[in-house]
């Protein structure tokens, strides 16, 4: 099963039919994507499942019926254990960004969160889960999946938060801060949280 966004929504593509009530079910082949995206921006669906049998197919299926766009990102650990934020457009999120034509996914990474936040030095440990979702850009939907790594770093020096990008603020959060953070964070970067792949 795979959980997508839209607008911070959840849309679970899946090969089973489950019995909640309050989740309305579509069946991936024939849905009209477009429409059940516009009803999910405009809070008229608010819990969706996207029904396919084969569940190899499911995102495949998905992807033939949107534009792609692919980003990479990273969760970095100084040397206190602190999480390193970016503050854009009101809320704190992980430092990421597209992933350039002909570029290795772990060196997008790397360089979005270096033009982001200042922050350099960086060593990558793991990949992490790939997080999804949809956004409207020049009056069409677009899936965007994002490839995370974790990564450490021994930087200290002073932190640069990428204005042009939207981006007010970069910090450090020490572990009490990150929940603190998170009540006021996007559904994907949440979820990264709460599937216990980030705990140090």
């Amino acid at each position: 099963m795979y959980k997508v966004f839209v607008n911070d929504r959840p849309l679970f593509l899946t090969n089973q039919i489950g019995k909640e009530t309050d989740f309305q079910l579509f069946l991936l082949e024939s849905v009209d994507i477009p429409q059940l995206i516009g009803s999910m921006f405009r809070d008229k669906v608010k819990n969706a499942y996207l029904y396919h049998p084969d569940e190899r197919e499911i995102l495949k299926t998905l992807k033939s019926k949107l534009k792609v766009t692919k980003a990479a990102g990273g969760l970095v650990y100084n040397k206190k254990g602190e999480v390193l934020f970016i503050h854009r457009n009101g809320k704190w999120d992980l430092p990421k960004g597209g992933i350039e034509k002909g570029e290795k996914r772990k060196a997008a990474a790397v360089r979005e969160v270096e033009e982001e936040t200042g922050v350099g030095k960086l060593r990558i440990i793991r990949k992490l889960p790939k997080t999804y979702h949809i956004f409207r850009r020049h009056n069409e939907y677009r899936l965007k999946i994002t490839h995370w790594f974790e990564a450490v770093t021994e930087y200290s020096g002073p932190l640069q938060a990428q204005v042009e990008e939207g981006i007010d603020k970069v910090a450090w959060l020490a572990p009490e801060q990150v929940q603190e953070a998170l009540s006021n964070s996007y559904e994907n970067i949440k979820l990264l949280f709460q599937e216990g792949q980030l705990v140090r």
